[in-house]
């Protein structure tokens, strides 16, 4: 084989693996049911059980942020600041990609401001979101959320202390 044609193969195959792999509907309704379980769990106080079902139902459907949310407070719960903080980056780029493919969805948005609080970074939060309802002023939940003060209300959350790494 000549150098050219196994520089291509290989080229071929590895861009092959880049591509982001399509989950199932059965995949998803797996990862449903772990998730109901780990609430289950997390109802219980069960933390290990809890983390081992978030990580199972997250590996099946790593686009879902709720679930990383989820990973992440429980690693909070079991002393885990470092598993925490990687689970809510996950979440932080999983919120990230929605937007991108759904503009006209601000929920996303507004989750990944709430992360960017938990993870210590509230001027990247403010700035996020003036950014956003700048370019998307007829937005209604954003507008309702900026008018309201949603941030400042999600910053100055007590509780936020609990699941912050």
């Amino acid at each position: 084989m000549t150098p050219r044609v196994a520089l291509l193969l290989a080229a071929a195959v590895i861009l092959t693996g880049c591509r982001a792999r399509e989950i199932t509907s059965l995949e998803r309704m797996e990862a449903a049911n772990m998730v109901s379980e780990a609430d289950f769990a997390v109802t219980l106080r069960d933390w290990p059980r809890a983390e081992g079902l978030f990580t199972k139902a997250a590996e099946t459907c790593p686009d879902e942020g709720d679930i990383w949310i989820n990973l992440g407070i429980v690693r909070m719960r079991m002393s885990n600041p470092d598993g925490a903080r990687s689970a809510y980056k996950a979440a932080l780029a999983d919120y990230r990609d929605d937007f991108k493919k759904d503009s006209s969805d601000s929920v996303p948005v507004i989750r990944q401001a709430y992360l960017l609080v938990i993870l210590g970074r509230p001027d990247d939060a403010h700035s996020l979101i003036d950014k956003t309802y700048a370019k998307y002023p007829d937005n209604r939940r954003l507008k309702n959320f900026v008018e309201v003060s949603g941030l400042d209300k999600i910053i100055a959350d007590p509780g936020l202390k609990e699941i912050s790494p």
